[in-house]
Parts: structure tokens; sequence; C-alpha cells
């Protein structure tokens, strides 16, 4: 077996195209949302006022101008088929947002991607995708899975056949530990990395971090703060990704 250590090398240009896209458009979105409920208008309005602030006649305008150096695109890049990231964040920072987008990206590409969840409904994803500014033609482009049942045994049988290179995101992994009649959480990961390693697919989970994580100590959570209701390894995954107040960071776990 192949040690998940090796070759683990994330682009330091990748990182910080990343970076200075989360500055500039993650930061945007969080100022949106904010002025969205703030104002009580909808969030499409307030993001064409938001980018009118920044010199943009809309919104749209704002994400056109930033598409090659949008986060997704260099997070895709740097994740190469069989490898597992770990997506974390706490609640409203964007993990969501930003897991839909990774997968947009891998449609724009070629690349099967499909979004699996126990959380959202079918129009809630839609709503999501198209308020992103994916657009109705590339969100019809990925595939949903929506399931009470959301587990490692569910996963592959829905991956399975599934071609080389393509990429699944996972909401959200504390979920798996959930359901009493399904396996241990360490047992099901270790037959997600086996799927990942036998049919190349990539697998990105989205996680919630603890509610311990104190943004005045360090401005970022890692991998130390992921909540975890019962001991897991965590080694399993090759990388990790972590948001908070409009910043990331992409790192070898």
């Amino acid at each position: 077996m192949r040690s998940h250590k090796e070759g683990l090398r994330v682009s330091h240009v990748a990182q910080e195209v990343a970076n200075a896209s989360v500055s500039s458009n993650f930061r945007l979105k969080r100022k949106a949302r904010l002025l969205a409920r703030r104002e009580n208008i909808a969030l499409n309005r307030a993001l064409d006022r938001i980018a009118s602030t920044e010199g943009f006649q809309s919104w749209g305008q704002l994400a056109s101008f930033h598409h090659r150096s949008r986060p997704e695109a260099a997070i895709f890049s740097s994740l190469k088929p069989g490898e597992m990231l770990l997506l974390a964040a706490r609640p409203g920072q964007g993990k969501t947002v930003l897991g839909l987008q990774l997968l947009s990206q891998a449609t724009a590409q070629g690349f099967n991607s499909v979004f699996l969840s126990s959380e959202f409904s079918d129009d809630d994803v839609q709503e999501t995708l198209v308020q992103t500014g994916i657009g109705r033609q590339r969100s019809t482009e990925i595939e949903i899975e929506l399931s009470d049942t959301l587990c490692a045994d569910m996963i592959i049988k829905r991956l399975s056949g599934t071609p080389e290179g393509s990429i699944a995101v996972v909401d959200y992994l504390q979920v798996l530990d959930q359901r009493r009649v399904a396996p241990e959480l360490p047992d099901q990961l270790a037959a997600l990395r086996k799927l990942a390693d036998t049919s190349r697919v990539r697998l990105v989970f989205l996680s919630q971090i603890h509610r311990s994580y104190d943004p005045s100590k360090k401005s970022l959570p890692d991998v130390s703060d992921i909540r975890l209701p019962n001991p897991v390894d965590l080694s399993v995954f090759d990388k990790g990704c972590f948001l908070h107040n409009g910043e990331m960071t992409l790192c070898s776990l």
C-alpha cells in the first residue's frame, strides 16, 4: 500500500493564486450575504451592489474578471486523481459553495462530478449553484445525489464505474458517523480510501470545525480543529483546505 504522504507538494503558485482570489472573491461574497440579511434584499441584488463598489457594473462582470484566479481552479489543479481532500470551515464561511465550485470546475474540464448530501434539497443545491455564478446550464452537468442514508457503502455504490479523474463532494464528513447501523468512521474512511486508490476518483469531504476554534488565537483553523465525535486518523486524507473570514489555506496532511 502506498504512503499517502509521498509526493504531496502543493504548488506555492497555486496556493498564492487561491489565497489572492479568496481575498477578492470570498470576502466580497460574505459582504453581500451580510448586506442581503441587513437590508432584506435578494442575494443577487446584494452581489451586484457589492460589485459596484469594486468598480464593476454587475457581479457577473466581476466574476468574469476574476475567472483566471478562482480558488477552485487552483485547488482542482492540485488535487490529483485518487486523492482525498478535507474541506473544512465553521458554518457560513463558504465551504459548501467552494465544494460546488470545484465540481463546476471539473465539468468545465470534461470530468464527471457528483455532489452527495443528506443535508441539502435539490432546490437548495440548484439555487446555490446559480447564485454563485455557475449558471443553470453548467449546474445541470453536476450530478446530485441526495440521501438520508449517506455512508461509505452508499458512496461506493454510487461511484462504481465512475471514470478515472472524476470528482465527488461529500456533504459532510461527520454525517458518516451519525448512523448507528453504519460501520465505524475509521472503517468507512478506509473503504473510501480504497475506492480512491483503485478507481482514481477524487474525493472531497466537507467538514465541520469544532466550536472551540478561536480565530483570535489563529486566523485559520487546521486539522487539529476538525470536529470529531469519535477518534479518527485523518492522515487518510491527502490534502486539507481550511477557510475562515475570507482567507484560505491549502496544505498536505
